[in-house]
C-alpha cells in the first residue's frame, strides 16, 4: 500500500482535466492569436478557462493573466509593480520572513538593483501582526509613502497558517502601497475572494488543485500599474508575451471549475482526516508537537516535530514503508538547512530539523491515515534508539534579518 501525503508539493491530475487537455491537444491545435476558425476555437478555450478561474476567486475574467505557474506569477506581480512605479522614486518593498522562495528570491534580486526591503517577522504561530506592517509602512524623513508594494502569502506552504490578508491589505492601502498575495496554497482548498480580501494582485497555480504543472495565473485588479516581465507580442492584452499553452490552460480551467464545485464538502472531509492524523500521531508518539497555529489554517496541512528524530531520516524510513511526506517546500528539497519558515517562528534549530509536513488531498482516505499510524511509532522508536538522548536538547532562536 502506498500513501501520498505531499499534496502541497503537487496533486494528482483529475481525470476530467486529462480528458480536456487531450482533446485540446489533439483537436484544437490552433494559435489563439490567429483570426481564422482554428485560432478562434483555441481562443474560446482560453476564454472559458479565464472565466472559470475568475469564478473561483471572485474576480473578472479580464483581470486574469495566464502564466506558467506560481513562480512566474509571483515574479510578475513583484517585478511588474516595482518596474512600473520605479520612476516615482519610491523604492521600498515589504514582505515576510516565511514567504515561498519565489517571493523571497525575487526580493533579493531587487535588493541587488538598489531597492530597499523590509522582512516582517512572524510570531511563534507563524502569523504576521498587522501592527508590524503598520510600523514598516511609516514614512521616512522626506519620503512619505515610500513603499510601493507589500507581498504577504495567503496560506503558508509548510505549516498551512492563513494570514489576516484583508486587514493587512487595508493597512497597505492606507499608505498607497499595492498589495500582492501568493495564494498558491489556498486557492482550491478554502474559499478565496479577491474582493473580500481587498488585494490588488493574487497568484495561483493549477497543479496545487488537481490541474497540470506548467499553468497558473496572476489576477491583476483593474487599474493596477504593471510592467510586463516578458516582452514580445501582444498576448494576454499586452501583459504577458508568448503564445499561450492552450492545453495546460484548458486543464487549469477545468481544475478551477472542479475545485469550485466541491470546495465546501472537500474541505470538511480533508480536515477531518487531517485532524484524525494529528490526534493519533500526538497520542501514539511521545515527544511530538504541532508547529504553527491550529486555526486559521488550510484544512489539509499539518507540520509535526518529532523530538530526537532527524526529519530526513524519518522521511526516508516512511518512504521505504510506502508513505510519502515532506520536510517542507518541495522547491527546497536537497538542502540541509532547517526550514526558514520554522526558524522565522523562533523554533530552535533542532526542532526545525526534526519536523515533517503531512499534506492531504483529493485521494486521501482513512485507510491512508491508519497506515501512517501503523508504521510511524515503530519507525520513530527505531530512529530514537540510534540517537543519543542529548541530541536535540538545545537550540537557539535565530534572528529574522533579511538574508543577503
Amino acid at each position: 500500500m502506498r500513501v501520498y501525503f505531499d499534496y502541497n508539493a503537487t496533486t494528482p491530475v483529475a481525470p476530467d482535466v486529462v480528458e480536456a487537455m487531450t482533446h485540446v491537444t489533439l483537436d484544437l491545435f490552433g494559435n489563439p492569436s490567429s483570426v481564422h476558425h482554428f485560432g478562434q476555437e483555441a481562443k474560446r478555450v482560453l476564454d472559458d478557462a479565464r472565466a472559470a478561474v475568475a469564478r473561483l476567486i471572485g474576480g473578472e475574467p479580464s483581470e486574469v493573466v495566464f502564466t506558467s505557474g506560481g513562480t512566474e506569477s509571483d515574479n510578475f506581480a513583484i517585478r511588474g509593480v516595482a518596474e512600473a512605479l520605479e520612476p516615482t522614486g519610491r523604492r521600498h518593498l515589504i514582505t515576510t520572513a516565511i514567504e515561498h522562495e519565489a517571493v523571497l528570491n525575487t526580493f533579493r534580486a531587487l535588493v541587488r538593483r538598489g531597492w530597499r526591503t523590509t522582512l516582517l517577522p512572524v510570531d511563534q504561530t507563524g502569523i504576521v501582526a498587522p501592527d508590524r506592517l503598520r510600523e514598516a509602512l511609516e514614512p521616512t524623513a522626506g519620503k512619505p509613502d515610500d513603499t510601493v508594494l507589500v507581498s504577504v502569502m495567503h496560506a503558508n506552504n509548510e505549516i498551512g497558517t492563513v494570514q489576516p490578508v484583508a486587514e493587512l491589505a487595508a493597512i497597505a492601502h492606507e499608505r498607497h502601497a499595492v498589495f500582492h498575495t501568493d495564494a498558491v496554497q489556498s486557492v482550491g482548498k478554502i474559499p478565496v475572494d479577491v474582493r473580500a480580501l481587498g488585494v490588488d494582485l493574487l497568484s495561483l497555480s493549477a497543479h496545487k488543485f488537481n490541474g497540470p504543472k506548467g499553468a497558473g495565473a496572476l489576477w491583476i485588479k483593474r487599474g493596477t500599474r504593471m510592467h510586463p516581465i516578458l516582452t514580445g507580442g501582444k498576448h494576454e492584452r499586452n501583459r504577458r508575451a508568448g503564445t499561450e499553452n492552450v492545453p495546460a490552460i484548458a486543464g487549469l480551467g477545468v481544475a478551477a471549475s472542479l475545485a469550485a464545485g466541491k470546495l465546501a464538502t472537500e474541505a470538511v472531509r480533508v480536515k477531518q482526516l487531517r485532524d484524525r492524523l494529528e490526534e493519533r500521531v500526538l497520542s501514539a508518539v511521545a515527544g511530538t508537537a504541532i508547529n504553527g497555529v491550529r486555526e486559521p489554517r488550510v484544512p489539509n496541512t499539518t507540520n509535526i516535530s518529532f523530538d530526537r528524530v532527524e526529519a530526513e531520516s524519518l522521511l526516508i524510513a516512511l518512504d521505504l514503508e510506502g508513505v510519502a511526506v515532506s520536510t517542507g517546500s518541495a522547491c527546497s528539497s536537497g538542502t540541509l538547512e532547517p526550514s526558514h519558515v520554522l526558524k522565522a517562528m523562533g523554533l530552535p534549530s533542532h526542532r526545525a530539523q526534526n519536523s515533517l509536513r503531512f499534506s492531504l488531498g483529493s485521494l486521501s482516505t482513512e485507510a491512508d491515515v491508519d497506515r501512517v499510524i501503523e508504521v510511524l511509532p515503530r519507525l520513530v522508536d527505531k530512529l530514537r534508539a540510534l540517537t543519543p538522548k542529548t541530541v536535540g536538547a538545545h537550540g537557539g532562536v535565530p534572528s529574522a534579518r533579511f538574508p543577503a
